[in-house]
């Protein structure tokens, strides 16, 4: 006898299969808007190609992906806002995406508009001419700049006849094909889910009612009157999925906040490295720390947050955390979903934000990032500007930089150009004990001695007969353990 849960998990596999594919079960939008006068009806109209956009097969020869069958893409993107360079810098990042997810690009389109169309993303006439170059190019993909409405993704299907994916069904792909922890993949599969439940659709006989049995008529008992449609029972059955996945998240959490509170606990400060994805976060970690971390030139590398200890020159303990890059319009998903591991974000002591100096506007990257990092809770907590990559940046946009930001710091994880100014620059910004103490500590009370130069600051330090005679600042908690320790010792 078949067992009916067999037949639920295959169809909710499959629905996962669909979430590039899926639409949502409501009509578009199709109100139009009035067009801007100043702007010249050619230039707005037009679908600019974007020169240099097409995938050399060398470039992507030495990918991890390169055994994959590679997805033929065609980029679109909507300049709404912002000068040709900041347009033609996220379409940039968008190829930079598909490469990562293994795609080789065909070509790159983008049309000048107010806003995109509300149920073709780009003009609904240049709809017919992108059909013709995605025909001529062989291309199986269309890979839009921003994140389309079910509605749109269904629209630019059925006219295109080739799958649609947005930028953040993009940037899903990658985040599944790289998370390796169990906690990991749990968040990106909650996060797929959470995109994938308003772009649910069904067809024909699916979105009958549900009956059964032969009384009244063959709608059996419990069937009579209005009952749940079958494309309901999906969006149940993901909804309880996702409730199942938020618990196991939560149990995971547990592990990563306990230590945490340990750390707390001993007042051991902690430094989140923060940043744009592929700025160098984890070569940073690697260079202070010897973690070992996965280094590679890839958008969205590191998923699973690695924390390290680290000790000053004065000897004090302090952790430092890699943590997932930024990008900008970071799907809202993945900030929900990743919230356990942005955590770590949240709760530093210092961000070092590490910003990729050879990028061609690390100013944008800089707001992306700080955008997020006060979305998670963070936007208060100090923040110091490491700038990376400077032997091969542009030297006038470093200066600039190093101009605007008062408290940055150029370097080359690379080279090892400025490495030993930034971690004075990180110990000299780290939270200082606030309880300055002159005391002899008995030899007897060695665990003291050590927790002092582990946690607080010294002064002075000298071995006497009676005891280490010691001038330092210590937090509240050792100060009375200090006191209660002598006070005995008298």
């Amino acid at each position: 006898m078949t067992n009916p849960e067999d037949g639920y998990d295959k169809l909710f596999n499959e629905l996962l299969l669909e979430s590039a594919r899926a639409a949502a079960d409501f009509d578009a939008d199709e109100s139009d808007f009035q067009e801007n006068d100043q702007q010249e009806l050619s230039d707005r109209n037009a679908l600019r190609r974007i020169k240099g956009f097409s995938t050399e097969l060398q470039d992507i020869s030495e990918a991890e992906y390169r055994q994959l069958q590679l997805e033929r893409v065609v980029l679109v993107g909507v300049w709404t806002e912002g000068s040709a360079e900041m347009a033609e810098n996220s379409m940039a990042e968008l190829k930079a995406l598909a490469e990562t997810a293994g795609s080789e690009v065909m070509d790159a389109l983008i049309q000048r508009r107010d806003r995109p169309d509300p149920a073709t993303y780009i003009g609904s006439g240049k709809v017919i001419e992108l059909r013709q170059i995605v025909i001529a190019t062989g291309a199986d993909t269309v890979v839009c700049d921003g994140e389309l409405s079910p509605a749109q993704l269904r629209t630019l299907e059925d006219k295109l006849k080739v799958k649609v994916v947005d930028r953040v069904a993009l940037i899903l792909d990658i985040f599944a094909q790289h998370a390796k922890s169990k906690e990991g993949k749990a968040q990106v599969e909650l996060a797929q889910i959470a995109y994938l439940l308003p772009r649910l659709r069904g067809w024909g006989d699916s979105l009958s009612r549900q009956v059964g049995g032969r009384a009244a008529g063959g709608a059996g008992i419990g069937g009579r009157g209005p009952g749940e449609t079958k494309i309901e029972t999906d969006r149940r059955r993901i909804r309880d999925k996702m409730a199942k996945l938020r618990r196991e998240i939560s149990e995971m959490k547990t592990s990563r906040d306990t230590k945490r509170q340990e750390r707390k606990r001993f007042n051991i400060p902690s430094v989140a490295i923060a940043g744009y994805t592929n700025a160098g976060k984890s070569s940073l970690l690697n260079s202070l720390t010897g973690a070992g971390v996965l280094v590679e030139n890839a958008l969205f590398a590191t998923l699973d947050p690695t924390v390290r200890k680290c000790e000053t020159k004065e000897g004090r303990i302090y952790t430092l955390s890699d943590t997932v890059g930024f990008v900008r319009h970071l799907p809202h998903q993945l900030v929900d979903a990743f919230k356990s591991t942005l955590e770590e974000v949240s709760g530093a002591d210092l961000i070092v934000h590490v910003v990729d100096g050879s990028h061609a506007d690390p100013f944008e990257q800089i707001r992306a990032v700080r955008q997020v990092i006060t979305e998670i809770g963070g936007g208060e907590i100090p923040e110091i500007i490491a700038i990376n990559k400077v032997d091969i940046a542009n030297p006038d946009i470093v200066m600039e930089i190093l101009r605007k930001e008062p408290n940055s710091y150029a370097f080359s994880v690379r080279s090892g150009f400025g490495v030993d100014g930034l971690v004075h620059a990180i110990e000299k910004s780290l939270p200082h004990p606030s309880v300055e103490i002159t005391t002899v500590i008995p030899y007897s009370r060695g665990d003291l001695v050590s927790a002092i130069h582990e946690q607080g600051e010294i002064l002075s330090e000298e071995h006497l007969a009676e005891g280490t005679a010691i001038h330092a600042y210590v937090d509240g908690g050792l100060a009375r353990a200090v006191e209660i320790a002598t006070a005995k010792q008298e």
